[in-house]
């Protein structure tokens, strides 16, 4: 019979692969004599025997089937990891394997308060360092409580930056397992990490400290003092106290970040002989060990307790992309500090940069002035880009905290289902959305300004050469400028004026519509004709969908109700705290690129004027690039030396975008991509492939897209479903489909290239199955 459960100390070296690396080491530490609290390790032949027992490995396999792993973006990765998590929270353990488990734990701890640590293969090793990527759960009372937490520790073995470690260190996934490890807990009264030898000064060692649990300074939430020693002697080089306002520690029920007394607040956490005996340590088991060791310590008393060790690693990160993707994960502290950040200066900020922006009267600068604007608007718009990716993007992880402590205090059957909960919350986009049917509405209630507006958009529609024109900025009659600027009018006679005043109002509620919603689609030629062909459409055929705003708020009001149940006292308060967190995170996820859009208009507002004086003076008959590369650096100083210079000469080919090979051999019959909006729905294909491509969209199409930006989710009303290349629960599209009840499909590989406008399509929402019924002739 397989051994599922082996004490610390008969834990060997070489048993990695059995007991993993954490477990392994702490054991030849133990055996040298080095205080180790007691465990005990759950091997590897544990989470292989579950997996296979309940299916689980299989039901991993079909999900990693969906796309490929090297294909799959940062938030399909989290969507995948936070599905399969979720399949361990929610299948339990074979009954006999339960038994005999809960027997083996509850003879060892009681009910002792434990540690449930990962220690997979692999994990803590000089090559593979794993370090901050698998679970820990602390303060653990109770042979059944520990079974859970186990779980969530194997489950981790799947999150998405397990996930990422893996895919970087060359590791096969499919076939990584766990180990994990069990100790009796110790309430130090100071905690803390050490390092060996300074990654960065191979002549220093460091020591970190701070009150309580050492859980508050591994996860970023305290502050910790740091001590700076010389490696060849542990004399005092340097010191930086901390401010030690708050400290972690052990309540009844897992832990609390608590205010520290004022006595804590003033002394340092360690004394210097303290100091002395950690060095002593990290010196010891880099001896025993035979490399500089990154350690967790704990003092209970007097007795220093070594928690781990592992080899210090310096390469561990080398993946920038990664670095930064794990940036994004925040603590609940830090994300309510950058709600406060975002809300109260970055938002109003960005705004009111957008409004003084759109007061310019650029058409009166000189070619001089003009080129200077445009320098200076994409330096305005690059600050906010940078500021958009380092805090705001940050601030989505509020949306995925929410979800992972929804899920494990719930445990739903459906994972995604604390997106319900986050839903209903007021967006711009959905504020948008009413606008536009309250003035399709007007339409509606005017058959003369309907036929008016129809007969304007069918003579546009048949002018030769339109789309041309409107690429490069010539309007009606060989006039330049953007063809969106001249507006309807209709032939000057006494009997129509009230229907000329009609059409002029109606005028002016778009404009002042594309001023206050407008993104970077609004300074794009063709938007305001698009805009009338959208309008006309919502007119004739009025949205069936309804935002998650005008639905009942019964089933929110219940999966509130039921998240808060799961909490007492003021871990329930901080649960609401959480909640209205999420709900914001969820709500700025839509709203921030509105905002940012704002600005990326008025940086196109200025190019655009740029374009159209170059094309007034004759460009060689050269193609003017397309809008996507009017951001970049090279294309704005190529725009500026023009508008300097009447003599020089701009090489726009060079700027020019090679479009894709066409793939019209591969005609699949069914494509697969995540589940993203419940739902099933035909229809005929509508594919986006430039901003201005949203506007022919016709009503009951399904949009199929690269992504759904926020600043087009505007057309989604018409829409009976929603394909997107891109995947991810919380991307703008599936948001925007769930508060309308749309099916949508997200992650779907090669989707804008596979079909084509005008296929017949259905769309399941539940399995994330795209079926192309019947190509387009």
């Amino acid at each position: 019979m397989v051994r599922w459960l082996i004490p610390v100390e008969e834990t060997r070296e070489n048993a990695g692969k059995i007991c993993g690396g954490k477990a392994s080491v702490l054991g030849a530490l133990y055996r040298e004599g080095l205080t180790v609290p007691a465990g005990v390790c759950i091997c590897t032949a544990a989470y292989e025997t579950y997996l296979d027992r309940t299916g689980l490995r299989g039901r991993i396999l079909l999900e990693f089937s969906r796309k490929t792993f090297e294909e799959m973006r940062w938030e399909e990765l989290w969507d995948i990891s936070e599905k399969i998590k979720h399949m361990f929270i929610r299948t339990p353990f074979p009954g006999e394997m339960e038994k005999e488990l809960e027997e083996g734990l509850a003879s060892y701890f009681g009910r002792k308060a434990v540690a449930v640590r990962s220690s997979a293969p692999g994990e803590d090793s000089a090559k593979t360092s794993f370090a901050g990527v698998h679970a820990s759960y602390v303060n653990i009372h109770g042979a059944r409580a520990i079974l859970q937490h186990l779980r969530l520790v194997w489950a981790s073995l799947w999150s998405d930056a397990a996930l990422l470690y893996r895919k970087e260190m060359g590791l096969d996934i499919l076939s990584s397992a766990m180990a994990v490890l069990v100790q009796e807990m110790v309430e130090g009264r100071v905690s803390g990490v050490a390092f060996g030898k300074n990654p960065d000064n191979e002549s220093e060692a460091v020591i970190e400290a701070v009150y309580g649990l050492n859980k508050g300074l591994v996860d970023g939430t305290v502050e910790p003092d740091r001590w700076t020693l010389f490696r060849q002697t542990g004399n005092i080089k340097n010191y930086i106290p901390a401010e030690r306002e708050k400290a972690v520690f052990a309540v009844k029920e897992g832990t609390e970040l608590k205010a520290l007394p004022e006595i804590f607040q003033k002394n340092p956490p360690l004394t210097h002989a303290e100091i002395l005996e950690i060095f002593k340590l990290a010196r010891r088991t880099e001896k025993l060990l035979g490399d500089p060791q990154d350690i967790e310590w704990t003092f209970r008393g007097p007795t220093l307790y070594i928690l781990q060790a592992r080899p210090i690693t310096t390469f561990q990160d080398r993946d920038e992309k990664r670095r930064w993707y794990l940036s994004l994960r925040r603590s609940f502290e830090n994300l309510k500090g950058l709600r406060k950040t975002i809300e109260e200066k970055y938002v109003p900020a960005m705004q009111a940069e957008a409004r003084e922006l759109e007061r310019e009267k650029i058409e009166r600068l000189s070619d001089s002035a003009l080129a200077g604007e445009i320098e200076r608007r994409a330096e305005i718009y690059r600050k906010w880009y940078d500021i958009y990716w380092e805090e705001f993007i940050p601030f989505a992880h509020g949306a995925r905290l929410f979800g992972k402590v929804y899920n494990e205090t719930v445990n739903p059957e459906d994972p995604y289902e604390f997106t319900d909960l986050l839903s209903g919350t007021e967006m711009l986009s959905l504020e948008r959305n009413r606008k536009l049917e309250e003035i399709s509405e007007k339409l509606r209630k005017s058959p003369e300004l309907m036929k008016v507006i129809e007969e304007h958009i069918k003579a546009d529609e048949t002018v030769p050469g339109k789309e041309n024109m409107d690429e490069i900025g010539i309007g009606h009659e060989g006039e330049t400028g953007p063809a969106d600027t001249k507006g309807i009018e209709l032939e000057e006679k006494p009997e129509i004026e009230s229907e000329q005043k009609a059409v002029n109002e109606l005028e002016e509620e778009i404009d002042l519509f594309i001023s206050r919603y407008g993104g970077s689609y609004s300074e794009s030629p063709g938007t305001k004709k698009g805009i009338y062909r959208l309008l006309f459409e919502i007119a004739l055929y009025p949205p069936i969908h309804v935002s998650a705003e005008n639905k009942s708020n019964n089933r929110i009001q219940h999966l509130k109700e039921k998240f808060l149940t799961g909490f007492e006292g003021k871990n329930k308060q901080c649960a609401a705290e959480l909640l209205d967190l999420g709900r914001a995170s969820y709500r700025l996820r839509d709203d921030d690129n509105i905002y940012l859009g704002k600005i990326e208009a008025e940086l196109k507002r200025v190019f655009y004027e740029g374009r159209k004086r170059v094309i007034e003076r004759g460009s060689g008959g050269v193609r003017l690039p397309e809008d996507q590369v009017f951001y970049t650096r090279e294309f704005a100083a190529e725009l500026t030396k023009t508008l300097r210079d009447p003599s020089y000469s701009p090489e726009w080919k060079k700027f020019l975008q090679k479009p894709k090979p066409l793939r019209e051999k591969v005609k699949p019959r069914q494509l697969l991509g995540n589940p993203s909006g419940r739902g099933v729905s035909e229809g005929v294909a509508r594919v986006i492939l430039k901003e201005t491509d949203i506007f022919n969209l016709k009503a009951g199409e399904i949009l199929v897209c690269d992504a759904i930006d926020p600043n087009m989710t505007f057309i989604v009303p018409l829409c009976s479903a929603i394909v997107e290349r891109r995947g991810g629960m919380l991307i703008h599209g599936a948001i925007i489909a769930r508060e309308y009840g749309i099916p949508c499909i997200t992650g779907v590989p090669d989707a804008t290239e596979l079909i084509k406008s005008g296929d017949y399509l259905s769309v399941d929402g539940y399995l994330g199955i795209v079926t192309v019924l019947k190509r387009r002739e």
